[in-house]
């Protein structure tokens, strides 16, 4: 096993700790672990801060995955499609965008527009742009002031943006490896 050479952030956590695990035996395999749970908890986190925002702004209790789409429905104030829905969030799983636009739909925040022979398509309602110019103004005043205190802080995330696009293409191609290359249920023990 390759023992860890003192890890960027070990002087925050102290010496001694053990960063090597199933998923982590090599340095890379250990940087690359941690920067994995650091995005599963910044995921998290994020969901919270947006349904926390959005609950701010309006009486709709909503995941952090439908207030996204609430945004990206607005987003350049044209309607958009399931399809370009699926795309632009990178989900494939159509019953739960489903689920999600009725939520929408119910509260009032959207509306869906045409039919399947000339396309359906979802945009805001005059409601819905109230409640996300609502939801802007919170996050310039919460979000955006705790990050303009951070000096550098917006060329950090430049690079974070484009690190995370990179990974995003990597994690899709390896993804359709694994499946392609899946082993069958009567394989898995070989």
């Amino acid at each position: 096993m390759v023992k860890k050479s003192k890890p960027d952030h070990e002087d925050a956590q102290g010496p001694g700790l053990d960063y090597h695990w199933h998923l982590a035996q090599s340095d890379a395999e250990v940087e690359t672990t941690e920067l994995e749970f650091a995005l599963m908890r910044t995921f998290e986190g994020f969901g919270r801060w947006q349904s926390e925002c959005l609950a701010s702004v309006c009486d709709l209790a909503a995941t952090g995955p439908e207030n996204a789409m609430l945004h990206i429905i607005r987003m350049n104030d044209r309607p958009k499609s399931i399809k370009d829905l699926a795309r632009l969030t990178n989900r494939d799983d159509v019953p739960n965008i489903q689920y999600s636009l009725r939520k929408l739909i119910g509260a009032g925040l959207v509306e869906r527009k045409g039919s399947g022979r000339s396309g359906v398509t979802y945009e805001v309602t005059a409601e819905g742009r109230r409640v996300t110019d609502a939801y802007g103004v919170l996050r310039r005043r919460l979000l955006m002031a705790a990050i303009g205190n951070l000096p550098g802080f917006a060329g950090r995330l430049a690079e974070a943006t484009r690190t995370l696009n990179l990974l995003s293409g990597i994690y899709e191609e390896i993804a359709r490896v694994a499946a392609t290359h899946r082993r069958g249920p009567d394989k898995a023990g070989d």
